[in-house]
């Protein structure tokens, strides 16, 4: 019987063409103006690390001076160097890591390329098992390496395809600012999004290709990126040194269950009130501990206007159902005389409710289709702005399927009014008008 309604549904478009068209264009608009922006927000709001989101944490401690000081504001989002290597060195929790954005100069020491300027980490070894880094060849360092303060680095699968062709270069060096890193490891393709675990340096464009232990890019000097909060009253030379109070260093820890951050929380208070104790922290314990969802949620990585932008979208969606539902009660009543026929000759009202929303729906799919194409545009237009996420606007096949799948339940909606005041339609007047 449906396909029976689908085949009517179809010869009344071609007796309403006009009608017809305005009520898929309507329903176009909306769906390519709500999947547009939808398709954004999914790709900015996604979680990078779904296999262990829960159980990664980001760390603050409240380092900072009085002045100004509120009970229980928000700490500093990053930490100094000095609380940042002394928490690695309790190695309180299975696994930690400390870090810093950076960027230098590699020269590929061949006459073909110039000298280029590259994206850096500089962390700690147990970053690489902690984010589940993928390796082509080779591994990350290990804590060793970090104490002993070795020259080695990981490099990306981009840049050793630059410099080596693809091939194997474990034990190669590559050349930084000038100085040898022996390799020990060559990432596979390995670009979370957003940047989780440093948004001071950007959330989506930052490419970072050669990572190197902390302890080494201090030595050697490499310059640093990111934001900085220095909050001591003396002047000093090098804000980076170990016993200056300045926050710049990220800080996550890897736990065994969710459940387990009660208890690395309680060490944090337990380490800011001895820090306090020692005359280095004036503020009593001032701690937090987010995974990463909440942490991507506080430091608000998906932009407002993209979020605005997105609810725009949807009431832009229904005002379209709005006029669908007008221009389908106007094409039903004008089909009273037709209804009342098959009224009287048996039809149910049920049947009559049915038919009407098979034709709802199939107005729904040609919107659909239609749809999807303003989607691509409105996409295709939204990688050209000058934004740093632009790249990432492409539509996947969950929200291809989700286009029809709201496009369809928009128009099945737009027509349950249309449908109930059709089947109200009196077989005996209609029979008498005609």
């Amino acid at each position: 019987m449906l396909a029976y309604y689908f085949n009517l549904a179809l010869r009344s478009f071609k007796r309403n063409k006009v009608l017809t068209a305005l009520m898929v264009l309507a329903i176009a608009l909306g769906i390519g103006a709500a999947m547009t922006t939808l398709t954004v927000f999914k790709v900015l709001s996604g979680d990078p690390i779904p296999q262990k989101s829960e159980r990664l944490f980001y760390v603050q401690l409240d380092a900072g001076m009085r002045e100004g000081y509120k009970p229980g504001e928000e700490p500093d989002w990053q930490l100094t160097r000095f609380d940042a290597e002394e928490l690695l060195r309790q190695k309180h929790a299975p696994r930690q890591a400390l870090m810093t954005g950076g960027g230098g100069i590699v020269d590929p020491r061949v006459d073909a390329l110039k000298p280029f300027n590259v994206g850096m980490r500089y962390t700690s070894a147990d970053f690489f098992p902690m984010f589940d880094t993928p390796f082509l060849y080779g591994h990350g360092w290990n804590g060793s390496d970090d104490e002993g303060r070795a020259r080695v680095a990981v490099i990306s699968r981009s840049l050793n395809e630059k410099l080596f062709n693809g091939a194997d270069s474990i034990g190669k060096d590559v050349l930084v600012e000038g100085h040898p890193l022996r390799i020990v490891g060559v990432l596979d393709a390995w670009k979370p999004q957003p940047l989780f675990y440093d948004p001071f340096v950007g959330n989506y464009d930052r490419q970072e290709e050669v990572f190197v232990p902390f302890s080494t890019s201090r030595d050697l000097q490499l310059d640093r990126n990111g934001n900085m909060n220095c909050f001591g009253r003396e002047i000093v030379n090098d804000a980076t040194a170990p016993n200056v109070p300045c926050a710049w260093m990220q800080y996550w820890v890897e736990l065994d269950a969710p459940a387990a951050a009660s208890d690395y929380k309680a060490y944090l208070d337990n380490y800011s009130e001895q820090q306090r104790a020692a005359g280095r922290f004036e503020r009593p314990a001032n701690t937090r501990l987010r995974n990463v969802m909440q942490w991507l949620d506080f430091t608000q990585v998906v932009p407002g206007d993209v979020r605005l932008q997105m609810w725009l979208a949807f009431g832009f969606l229904l005002v379209c159902l709005v006029n669908t539902i007008g221009l389908l009660l106007a094409k039903f009543l004008r089909r009273s005389g037709e209804i009342g026929v098959r009224r009287a000759l048996g039809a149910s009202r049920l049947e009559i409710f049915k038919q009407c929303l098979v034709e709802a729906g199939t107005v729904g799919l040609a919107g659909g289709l239609l749809g999807l194409l303003f989607a691509l545009l409105g996409l295709w237009a939204v990688r050209h702005r000058p934004t740093e996420y632009a790249a990432l606007a492409h539509l996947d096949g969950s929200m291809l399927l989700l286009t029809f799948v709201l496009a369809i339940a928009a128009s099945l909606l737009a027509g349950i009014l249309p449908a109930w005041r059709a089947m109200q339609v009196t077989p005996a007047l209609q029979l008498k008008s005609q």
